[in-house]
């Protein structure tokens, strides 16, 4: 728990400037550096066609998204599927299956990572460099952007361009789409990435081109005898991997192998990125709306959840009863130990990072659950853009719910949220339960299908987890599944889609909504939302919706499971 402290601390006291500089971005007001970023960004506005002064309206915005993300999820596909003859391919990294290169191509265009393939076996230097780290930058921009959108939807923004709107006549811009990915990617996440990629070699995190020497290891059956170390530009992608909430690692083990997170520091710095932009990214919402309280609120609910979560992992790894058994260190990195392996999965699955440095397969019972937990709430800090996105969504249901139990007209900002914003709500909290446990009952009635390597409790919890993972955006599995098969990789993409576009989308369009409403001004009647009272309803909201309506199977998974281990 010390290091979790000193990560936490380190987060928040890096994050206040960092989302303030994070909102000045987003707002477009003239700034230091824009000379320089201007060389940069001025071609991509060129190349693109768009002018980044035009607001959009919500549906255009939309538009602009889902464009954006077809295209490069094609070219990410196609480049896949034809790897092996194209250049810087050092490693002869075969061409991918189509069914795998589909749910490859998805899983990094929805800032998921989530890997069905063994990392540097099966991808070229190409495919890593420019198909899987050129979506780590664009995706998690993406989901910033629609998050600054539905702010100035919500909120507004002191200083937004006034824009086109919609066919209905919205009274502000949303802002422009091209604009909120290109100016937080250049000005922020690439410049990070740059140091952070620096520290990292600095550590003896590889950084070359190279394929990689064979060495003979001591245990050889013949004289010539070798195994092949690959290497390539691992350290900037391990920067941008965690930097950008995404966690797709250059070697199929991620952060347990040693060429990636070869120290104590490097572990250190590795953590904290993990949660650094999802912590600025709640305070640039305070910044950017002007509405500090605003940040507070958000930031003392994600921090709450936070500690909990955190503490129940370590503690569950520390003192469940399969801590005494010799095989917990079982899929646990040595170098690390069991308690920092809890606190990572804790970290990773608050956000929808999903790197790992330990098998989340290998974990007690009640730490597996806690990380199931933290993805199903997807916003304690969650990815950046999105984690604030679907805390959006528990803030609009918890103004609903609290207004009905007051006897209130249920308001945010004086606009009244009615039946056409609850049923765009409704689909959000409908659509994961549907699509999860559906597709979760239909993996566990046809065994043959899930490959499944545990038939007992753990075996519910191995599926269960893996669309947890997909739907949540968050990558990490349990592994202990045949996950390559035809039947994973497209289940798994339908669910990384779905976890994804309506998550984002749906809440700019209540925005949008309630932007067209006329204010009713404030009152003594008025709900306060920016309260510790409705801070507590609104973790008890969260509880309800995430956990609640799952608790059946996470009963039948880790829960049974730690009750079989305490009963022996």
């Amino acid at each position: 728990m010390t290091e979790f402290l000193i990560v936490i601390a380190l987060a928040l006291a890096l994050g206040w400037p960092l989302g303030r500089y994070l909102a000045a971005v987003m707002r477009g007001a003239p700034m230091r550096g824009d000379r320089a970023f201007g060389l940069i960004e001025r071609p991509l506005y060129r190349l693109l066609g768009v002018d980044p002064a035009r607001s959009m309206g919500w549906q255009e915005y939309a538009r602009a998204f889902l464009l954006s993300n077809l295209v490069l999820g094609g070219i990410a596909w196609v480049l896949f599927m034809t790897q092996a003859w194209l250049p810087l391919n050092p490693n002869q990294a075969p061409n991918m299956r189509w069914d795998l290169a589909l749910h490859t191509a998805v899983s990094f265009l929805t800032n998921t990572n989530q890997q069905h393939y063994s990392g540097q076996a099966q991808l070229s230097h190409l495919s890593q460099m420019t198909g899987l780290v050129g979506l780590q930058v664009i995706t998690p921009m993406m989901g910033l952007a629609l998050a600054a959108a539905t702010l100035r939807g919500l909120f507004g923004v002191p200083g937004a361009p006034i824009g086109p709107g919609d066919e209905r006549g919205a009274r502000a811009g949303l802002g422009n789409y091209w604009a909120d990915i290109i100016r937080p990617a250049v000005r922020v996440l690439l410049p990070l990435c740059l140091l952070f990629s620096l520290l990292l070699t600095s550590q003896g995190v590889p950084a070359t081109l190279q394929g990689g020497p064979v060495a003979t290891p001591l245990d050889a059956s013949a004289p010539m005898a070798g195994q092949k170390i690959p290497l390539g530009p691992v350290a900037a992608m391990v920067a941008v991997k965690q930097l950008g909430t995404n966690g797709g690692g250059w070697y199929g083990s991620n952060s347990a192998v040693p060429l990636e997170n070869p120290t104590p520091l490097s572990n250190l710095m590795q953590t904290l990125a993990i949660v650094l932009l999802p912590v600025a990214v709640v305070f640039m919402a305070g910044a950017l709306t002007g509405r500090k309280r605003l940040a507070a609120l958000i930031l003392g609910c994600m921090a709450t959840l936070s500690v909990a979560s955190a503490s129940l992992a370590v503690w569950s790894e520390a003192y469940s009863p399969s801590s005494a058994d010799p095989a917990l260190m079982e899929g646990k990195e040595v170098r690390l130990g069991a308690q920092a392996s809890a606190l990572w999965a804790a970290l990773t699955t608050q956000t929808s990072n999903g790197s790992v440095n330990a098998m989340h397969d290998s974990l007690a019972p009640l730490t597996g659950l806690v990380a199931l937990v933290n993805m199903l709430v997807n916003a304690i800090w969650g990815g950046i853009g999105s984690g604030l996105q679907q805390f959006m969504v528990y803030l609009l249901l918890g103004v609903f719910l609290a207004g009905l139990m007051t006897g209130r007209t249920p308001a945010l900002c004086g606009r009244r949220i009615e039946a056409p914003e609850v049923r765009l709500l409704a689909v959000l909290v409908l659509l994961p339960p549907l699509v999860l446990l559906g597709l979760t009952a239909t993996s566990l009635a046809v065994p043959s299908l899930a490959g499944n390597s545990n038939p007992g409790f753990h075996g519910v919890s191995q599926v269960l987890y893996e669309y947890a993972s997909a739907l949540a955006n968050n990558g990490s599995g349990f592994e202990g599944l045949a996950d390559a098969s035809h039947w994973w990789n497209l289940s798994c993409a339908a669910a990384l889609a779905l976890g994804r576009y309506p998550a984002l989308i749906l809440p700019l369009a209540i925005a949008a909504m309630l932007a067209r409403k006329r204010a009713a001004p404030q009152g003594p009647g008025t709900l306060d939302i920016e309260t510790p009272t409705f801070a507590l309803t609104l973790i008890a909201v969260i509880a309800i919706l995430a956990v609640l309506q799952f608790l059946p199977a996470l009963v039948l998974g880790p829960v049974a499971e730690h009750l079989a281990l305490a009963a022996s």
